[in-house]
């Protein structure tokens, strides 16, 4: 089965090629900037709605009297009007807010959406990309498979050049025979039902003091406003660059880790259970006024720490390419944190209590009992537990035997 997977390699162009490269992205900005400002005006003098079609004919007349767009390719600047009116898409229906003019800081790149206007020379190891009035860039990275290239996004990030590519592929990825429960949390960051534990890295935890020394250090220096028309100083630019990197940094030792220890996981298990999350909803912001809204904020920060939400996507869709199950446990029926796996019985156990001990004599580890009991609702067990409680004297406490596996 054939499927899109994204490669990002790191650019390296000749001097003359950054500055091509940079003219290119300070056009679409304003292409982009133009097509919000042309919706606007419509609109507001005329109460016309333009529509993506609309700005997209106008293209040849508009390269016409701005000439210089015409180095950088049709369905280049098509890709971009398509973002103004994603943008648009997305304000109609609620999911945010007014399209806002962007600042070349905050216009990271362009898309080529087809194969024309560039060109991968590379089987999936380093190459060149050739793009159209400019010529071959070498790149840098390695692809796991290979496929036919469909689009290429050129990004700007610190000052570095990369390119992200989209590819046609069929992958190949073995997995094993067994089954597996996990259990995410933020005091070890995978609990498995057979009782190995994944400890949680606290990339952002080891990096807090130097961020918070580079945060102190901008704070000091004359930030933009540009209600006022204050520019920034050349200190607060080098400042914000240093913490960008070190966020950036910890953002790929983050993504580094969720990737290997998705694809140990998936090698050894061909069925995976784990619990459906809502991060946006586990990471809500305190009330107003909440006397725990710095624990609120201290709890968040760790929960985002872990990459639970990359963790699951990545096991997911890396387990979906082995030709393995990925089973999602509804909580709220289920409730695995205070459900024994031997007996099924269940009893409402506080956060402090980390060891799960029953009186039908099972004892260990809170969130590996919580894995063990998503594994067994996983494999058609779960109903068989349900029965065995119902049919036992009391429902908090246990009588029943271990269920085979």
């Amino acid at each position: 089965m054939s499927i899109t997977r994204r490669i990002t390699f790191r650019l390296y162009p000749s001097p003359s090629q950054v500055k091509t490269l940079s003219y290119w992205r300070r056009l679409h900005k304003d292409l982009y900037n133009a097509a919000i400002a042309n919706r606007k005006n419509q609109y507001k003098h005329f109460k016309k709605s333009v529509d993506y079609y609309e700005q997209q004919n106008c293209l040849p007349e508009f390269k016409e009297v701005w000439y210089e767009y015409k180095q950088l390719g049709s369905h280049a600047l098509q890709a971009t009007l398509k973002r103004v009116d994603m943008a648009f898409q997305r304000f109609f229906k609620g999911l945010g807010g007014y399209p806002k003019f962007k600042s070349i800081r905050h216009y990271s790149g362009w898309t080529y959406p087809c194969i024309a206007g560039w060109k991968a020379l590379s089987n999936g190891k380093n190459g060149q990309l050739e793009l159209s009035n400019l010529g071959k860039i070498q790149m840098r990275g390695s692809a796991r498979t290979w496929g036919k290239p469909t689009t290429c996004t050129i990004v700007n990030r610190q000052g570095n050049w990369y390119a992200s590519i989209t590819v046609q592929c069929v992958p190949a990825r073995e997995t094993g025979v067994n089954a597996i429960g996990l259990d995410f949390g933020c005091l070890t960051a995978v609990a498995c039902s057979d009782g190995a534990v994944v400890e949680n890295p606290r990339y952002l935890a080891a990096t807090q003091t130097k961020i918070k020394v580079a945060s102190k250090s901008k704070r000091r220096k004359t930030k933009p406003d540009f209600k006022k028309k204050i520019k920034a100083s050349s200190r607060w630019k080098k400042a914000n660059k240093k913490v960008a990197k070190l966020q950036r940094k910890v953002g790929a030792q983050r993504q580094d880790w969720v990737h290997k220890v998705a694809a140990e996981i998936v090698s050894c298990n061909s069925l995976v259970a784990t619990e459906k999350l809502n991060i946006k909803a586990m990471t809500h912001k305190a009330k107003s006024g909440s006397k725990r809204k710095a624990q609120k904020t201290g709890l968040n920060r760790s929960i985002l720490d872990v990459g639970m939400g990359g963790l699951r996507s990545a096991i997911e869709y890396k387990l979906t390419e082995a030709g393995g199950i990925f089973v999602e446990v509804p909580t709220q029926k289920v409730k695995p944190s205070q459900t024994c796996p031997q007996c099924g019985s269940q009893k409402k156990k506080e956060l402090s209590e980390r060891i799960h001990i029953c009186s039908c004599g099972f004892t260990c580890d809170r969130d590996v009992a919580a894995a063990q009991v998503m594994l067994n609702w996983a494999m058609g067990l779960g109903t068989n537990l349900n029965k065995r409680r119902s049919d036992s004297s009391t429902s908090t406490h246990c009588g029943g035997q271990k269920p085979t596996i």
